[in-house]
């Protein structure tokens, strides 16, 4: 009766691992590509979000006309009715959109009088390469909470400056002309509200020439 309950035991452990094993054999090739299923891209991310959710929130944009004055008047209470910030950092952001006449162009930038009748570089469309965070914290569509990893939301900053790069600034290079008229929508990032206002620094996102 000993042997047949020790068998009897042996058969049901035996089910059970077979069932719920201890361990998984997985072969390097199978291992690599689970893991790949699961890591974050931050390329096709940024091509989603852009997609769907960039481009259809142009209307939550303050419009450069409304902004520049009130900077003008109060940088401080322009900030507050008008600008984002991420947590505790001492940088914020407009998402801000407009129009204007072209009256310079660099290779680094391109300059816009805005309001009726200037002449004085307003806005500067930056066509360098781009850096910073202005495209992933301007708009406030993406919170750093949701993206419990940092190199992740890192990650989302570089692919979305590298489509700047590759589909907004060639287009903006080649049709910008001193006259020419202008819209634009973008987000600008105020690291120092003395160089970074007076003309105010702007990413672009979409360019039309008018």
């Amino acid at each position: 009766m000993r042997v047949v309950r020790w068998f009897i035991a042996l058969v049901i452990l035996a089910g059970i691992c077979w069932w719920f094993p201890l361990f998984h054999v997985a072969t390097m090739k199978t291992a690599t590509a689970e893991k790949a299923a699961v890591t974050f891209n931050a390329t096709v991310f940024a091509e989603t979000y852009w997609t769907n959710q960039l481009l259809a929130s142009f209307a939550k944009t303050v419009k450069a006309d409304l902004l520049l004055p009130a900077i003008q008047a109060d940088s401080g209470a322009a900030k507050i009715k008008f600008a984002r910030s991420l947590g505790l950092s001492a940088s914020y952001f407009y998402f801000v959109s407009g129009s204007g006449h072209v009256v310079a162009v660099s290779d680094d930038e391109v300059s816009l009088a805005i309001m009726p009748a200037s002449t004085n570089t307003e806005v500067s469309l930056q066509t360098g390469l781009v850096f910073g965070n202005a495209l992933r914290d301007g708009t406030g569509l993406l919170n750093t909470s949701d993206y419990p990893n940092s190199q992740d939301f890192n990650d989302i900053s570089a692919a979305l400056n590298h489509l700047v790069e590759a589909r907004v600034l060639p287009k903006l290079r080649e049709q910008a002309k001193v006259g020419a008229n202008m819209s634009f929508v973008g987000c600008a990032e105020v690291d120092d509200e003395t160089t970074d206002l007076k003309p105010l620094k702007v990413i672009p996102i979409q360019t039309e020439v008018q």
